[in-house]
């Protein structure tokens, strides 16, 4: 089993709004960058567990866990004219663009911030991509070290 961290905004999709989606599942679109497009097509596998990152808003940090359900396929939005995330040079022949599908698993207890995470970083969690200075990711590895002290937070 893998570990991920995958972030995304509150207001447009929260761990809230995943787990009132049908069997609280929901696939991961709108990737667009290739590196974190990389991972979801070649890394992640069902299973795999992910935090779930609420970012850009008042107090960012894990929210809650979920789990990869499906593995990377591609993503249709980028060939939908009407989509936010259309990308018209992505063929559907050759797609250029992946997602996953998630699965809620639960809240965490609190919410571990972004601020607290960083009292870490020269410790625990120092090679935690999140961390690290100019990493704007929306999805990255995370050790099973990692994982595991993360939520010895909670």
């Amino acid at each position: 089993m893998n570990y991920w961290l995958m972030k995304s905004e509150p207001d447009t999709f929260g761990i809230d709004d995943l787990a009132t989606r049908p069997n609280r599942t929901e696939h991961w679109d709108g990737v667009r960058n290739y590196q974190a497009r990389n991972m979801m097509r070649d890394g992640m596998k069902p299973g795999d567990r992910v935090l779930f990152y609420h970012s850009n808003c008042d107090e960012p940090g894990i929210a809650g866990l979920m789990e990869v359900v499906r593995e990377g396929y591609p993503d249709h939005t980028a060939f939908d004219p009407e989509a936010k995330y259309h990308d018209p040079g992505s063929d559907p022949a050759n797609p250029r663009w992946f997602m996953v599908d998630v699965k809620y698993l639960r809240h965490l207890g609190r919410n571990i911030s972004l601020r607290e995470l960083r009292q870490y970083a020269d410790g625990p969690l120092q090679d935690l991509p999140l961390l690290r200075k100019g990493n704007r990711l929306s999805i990255m590895p995370v050790t099973g070290e990692q994982w595991a002290f993360i939520l010895a937070l909670e």
